[in-house]
């Protein structure tokens, strides 16, 4: 038996479990999938990028010889738009999550993590060595008496998204930033999924409800349609991520071409109120028709993301299949990715789709729950 001879029988659990995922296959030349599982909320990945002049890698590590100007300008104009001191630039949102939160935090800390956290700041928080105190979904009144019970830690941390990507829903950002000051903690925000969507210019639901959080992160992969991601803060954040930030220090740079890139779409999101009221309006359709058709839960949350809670993930397979059946593309979304027993299709709105794609899609779902 090969030393790997033991996956055999560990993906056939999966499979018995529903838990197998696989590689869906393509859709036939000239059968148009309506896309509503993208996280492309604008609708600019979907547009072809001519490549701006410039180097296509950066060559090294930017601490080594792969810092170049257009690291810099790019990390400039996320700063100016956010308002922030300075903004790093990471290969990806996972690297960002896991390389900030292992470099600030550290043993003798406590970090306080909402039960529904990205996987990316669950890994973060393990590798700190920190004490993690995870508290129920959305309870600021739980965060505060973890804060309180961790009154002789040396740092505490609360880490939070500003809105979850698999409910659509947000925390109390202003309770938290107050239980912060009041116990003395930092307050580390992922604006992942909020960014270029909510808030003034696109700016996120921090600045939407007027609070600003010791860290700030957001990605380049969501909204902004293009790939990598970003940290801000003080000049005094940056600064220690670039020392210590493993996922950075120990990376190639971004591409110099991708900060390019990233500076005109910053640039075009900021300006982008059009698009972000088609996104609304399309949320808001997609949403409505939803509760008429009966599913649960699709009103509480907010914003171009849209939980159809099935259940087990047998449920949300079928239900996936019947709608791609119907011309629509939505991903069931099974464990460890959402808790058990809430597996779902996880479905967005983008501003690039339109009227007639809202009725067509409401049609599917329609027909999908008639099995």
């Amino acid at each position: 038996m090969s030393a790997l001879g033991y996956l055999d029988a560990e993906l056939d659990a999966l499979a018995e479990q529903g838990l197998l995922r696989e590689p869906a296959p393509p859709a036939p030349p000239g059968d148009e999938l309506l896309d509503l599982c993208s996280n492309d909320y604008l609708g600019y990945a979907a547009e072809p990028w001519p490549a701006p002049e410039g180097r296509s890698g950066a060559g090294a590590s930017r601490l080594v010889s792969g810092n170049h100007p257009a690291h810099e300008e790019a990390e400039a104009t996320l700063a100016s738009w956010l308002g922030t001191e300075s903004a790093l630039l990471f290969s990806s949102g996972y690297a960002a999550n896991v390389g900030t939160l292992a470099a600030l935090a550290r043993p003798g800390d406590v970090v306080v993590s909402d039960a529904l956290n990205h996987a990316s700041i669950i890994d973060g928080c393990r590798l700190s060595g920190a004490t993690l105190r995870v508290v129920p979904h959305r309870d600021p009144a739980a965060v505060g008496a973890a804060l309180a019970a961790a009154s002789s830690a040396s740092r505490r941390w609360v880490v939070t998204e500003s809105y979850f990507s698999m409910d659509g829903d947000s925390p109390d950002l202003p309770a938290l930033r107050a239980l912060c000051d009041h116990h003395h903690a930092a307050l580390i925000v992922d604006e992942a999924h909020a960014l270029g969507v909510f808030g003034p210019h696109g700016t996120g639901l921090c600045a939407e409800v007027g609070i600003r959080p010791d860290v700030l992160i957001g990605t380049a992969g969501k909204a902004l349609g293009l790939h990598g991601a970003f940290v801000l803060g003080s000049r005094q954040l940056r600064l220690w991520l670039w020392n210590r930030a493993r996922s950075f220090v120990f990376s190639t740079g971004v591409s110099p071409t991708l900060a390019t890139a990233l500076m005109s779409r910053t640039r075009r999101a900021l300006a982008d109120d059009a698009g972000r009221a088609r996104l609304a309006r399309n949320a808001k359709r997609l949403r409505e028709g939803l509760a008429e058709l009966g599913v649960e839960r699709v009103g509480e949350g907010r914003g171009p993301v849209i939980p159809w809670v099935a259940g087990t993930p047998d449920q949300a397979v079928r239900l996936s299949r019947r709608l791609r059946e119907q011309g629509v593309l939505v991903q069931a979304i099974r464990p460890p990715t959402v808790p058990a027993g809430t597996s779902r299709l996880r479905i967005t709105a983008t501003a690039r789709v339109t009227d007639a794609d809202v009725t067509r899609a409401l049609q599917a779902f329609r027909a999908a729950m008639r099995g």
